[in-house]
């Protein structure tokens, strides 16, 4: 699995960036689309293989070559642990579907996969698709799905285990999402107040 030691954004050239902030690798996963409520605003962070190979090293996977198949299968698997997971953290169900689809693709995985401990099983993998599919399955498996968030922010689409103790943590990110939504209401109030 990934190291834990984490540089905490990655920058690109068009001055967007992606942080590891959801708490759990295939979170950030899942967060390498920015903006995904808004489609004339959605941005794919894995658009080629020089883009994954990028985002590996940034989450601390290791990798050999990233092909534009690995591209393709990741940003697939990526999609349909997003199809399950965000219907989870927002209090919902996700689809049988969809649910069916994103297990078939963890089962070849960790089908694939080798087993290093026995107590608790600990699998490795190979492949930077293969690390991702068995980080997703870790995710469903050993998480507490009530801890699942989506970031409150409606333009962001962010999700994160929320690990406080009190379950309090409405933003991906206090600084950036958080900040925009209080300078948001402010001038919201402002504004109310000078009609």
């Amino acid at each position: 699995m990934a190291t834990t030691e984490r540089k905490q954004v990655l920058r690109f050239a068009d001055g967007g960036w992606t942080e590891a902030i959801g708490g759990h690798l295939a979170l950030d996963l899942v967060n390498t689309v920015s903006w995904r409520p808004d489609p004339h605003r959605t941005v794919d962070r894995l658009s080629d293989a020089a883009a994954l190979a990028r985002w590996a090293d940034f989450v601390g996977l290791h990798h050999a070559a990233v092909t534009e198949r690995t591209v393709a299968e990741v940003r697939r698997l990526r999609e349909r642990v997003h199809r399950v997971v965000q219907p989870l953290a927002t209090g919902a169900e996700p689809a049988a579907a969809d649910v069916a689809a994103c297990r078939r693709l963890l089962l070849d995985a960790v089908g694939r996969a080798q087993v290093v401990s026995l107590m608790p099983v600990e699998l490795t993998a190979t492949s930077v698709y293969d690390e991702l599919a068995l980080a997703a399955w870790a995710l469903l498996e050993r998480e507490d799905a009530r801890r699942l968030r989506q970031c409150r922010a409606d333009d962001c689409g962010w999700l994160f285990l929320d690990r406080t103790k009190n379950a309090s943590r409405v933003w991906c990110s206090s600084a950036d999402c958080g900040n925009r939504d209080r300078a948001r209401r402010h001038y919201a109030r402002r504004t109310a107040e000078q009609q």
